[in-house]
């Protein structure tokens, strides 16, 4: 099984409301089709994993099967002591697995305040303070528009209105499904102001599937990569990235070759 190193999790920062997700030998089959097999990896809390690999590998199906918008076919996935392999999308919401979306997630026809009270109102029960709010406000750039509906925004603002949504629930896993897709540079760099804010101040493990691999250089230490649904290789972005096997699995050649 492969375990996200210690020193993934912020150094000092002892994890508040996470818990250790396990994923333990999952396969996923849709009749005669294999998506993925023999996927294992443990995450703990407040620690970084980043999920890469090329389009049709698994990673957004991985994703669904985790937050139980799917059911594994075989293996199960742990959250702490519990097995939550069975359990709906839902419950896990509840429980504090929460997922974000590669397109905009928002109450379309309310306005950003309406949709961050929504979050705050559905959290486990560590409610953001207003004073924590106002500040992601300010670096997301959403304090000027906040009383906007939602379907009048920009694109770029309503994935980051999405994203803090997200993270107002107060997640045990945060489970970003390229959360930079559709972004422009400036805005691709407050994901990172995200991330750091789920681990000092929540304590979530937080899995991020991404082809930005900038980002994942930056906010992941640990990664693995999925190629035709089976983990291919795993360790820090800037090692697996130059290996010849994932430089073939991206791009159809080696590097030697």
């Amino acid at each position: 099984m492969i375990t996200v190193p210690d020193g993934a999790i912020a150094a000092g920062r002892k994890p508040r409301q996470g818990a250790t997700l396990r994923v333990e030998h999952v396969c996923k089959r849709f009749g005669g089709l294999e998506v993925f097999r023999d996927i294992s990896f443990e995450l703990p809390a407040g620690s970084v994993l980043g999920v890469i690999g090329p389009n049709g590998a698994g990673k957004t199906t991985l994703i669904n099967v985790i937050c139980g918008m799917l059911a594994p076919s075989s293996g199960r996935i742990m959250l702490g002591d519990q097995d939550i392999s069975r359990l709906p999308f839902h419950t896990l919401s509840r429980q504090g697995v929460v997922r974000s979306f590669q397109q905009t997630n928002t109450f379309r026809s309310e306005t950003v305040r309406e949709n961050l009270l929504r979050a705050v109102q559905f959290s486990r029960g560590d409610a953001a303070e207003w004073e924590e709010i106002q500040d992601l406000l300010v670096e997301f750039e959403l304090d000027g528009i906040i009383d906007e509906r939602s379907d009048n925004l920009p694109y770029g603002a309503q994935k980051m209105l999405g994203l803090l949504m997200a993270y107002l629930t107060r997640p045990a896993v945060l489970l970003l499904d390229e959360p930079a897709a559709g972004l422009e540079r400036s805005e691709r760099q407050r994901i990172d102001r995200l991330v750091q804010a789920a681990q000092s101040r929540i304590g979530c493990s937080v899995l991020i599937v991404e082809h930005d691999m900038e980002l994942i250089k930056r906010l992941c230490p640990s990664s693995i990569v999925l190629d035709a649904g089976r983990v291919l290789a795993s360790g820090p972005p800037s090692e697996v990235l130059t290996r010849p096997d994932v430089v073939d699995a991206y791009m159809g050649v080696s590097e030697e070759g």
